[in-house]
């Protein structure tokens, strides 16, 4: 179970640290290596998975009907677009310029542990979401049954 929030800091050959708290949890329950693609629904993100879990999205997305455009769209991004990461000896991965580029990494970012995976956030795209607050009209059912 991955949480928390972690500045981080992206080195000039595209590398990030993982934090030493979650280094043995990737070694043991990922074997090193993960799976980074995009976030479909914010800007300004990637997710990390590890590659069990990874597998079991995969082909969730796949099994989608390619008729349906929002379904391609899920796919590509999801799909198309993942790549596998490997920790290196320092605990670092290496994310493809590719990636920073489309969601505006650049030297900060942002780790967030969300259960099962990661979120990688540009240092301003995780502000903003911050920064934004739940209204009464945002709240569904299920929020409002919360206990918090």
């Amino acid at each position: 179970m991955f949480q928390g929030e972690t500045a981080i800091t992206i080195d000039d050959k595209g590398r990030l640290a993982v934090p030493t708290v979650y280094r043995d949890a990737v070694a043991r329950e990922c074997g090193n290596r993960m799976v980074l693609t995009y976030n479909p629904f914010e800007s300004g993100s990637l997710y990390l998975y590890p590659q069990a879990i990874w597998e079991r999205v995969r082909d969730q997305v796949n099994a989608l009907p390619k008729a349906k455009k929002v379904n391609r769209s899920m796919q590509l991004k999801l799909v198309g677009a993942a790549t596998f990461v490997e920790l290196d000896g320092n605990g670092r991965i290496s994310i493809p310029a590719s990636h920073r580029a489309a969601v505006g990494i650049e030297k900060k970012a942002v780790l967030l542990g969300m259960g099962d995976k990661f979120e990688l956030w540009s240092e301003q795209a995780h502000h903003a979401q911050i920064r934004q607050t739940i209204s009464d009209d945002d709240l569904s059912e299920e929020l409002l049954d919360l206990q918090l």
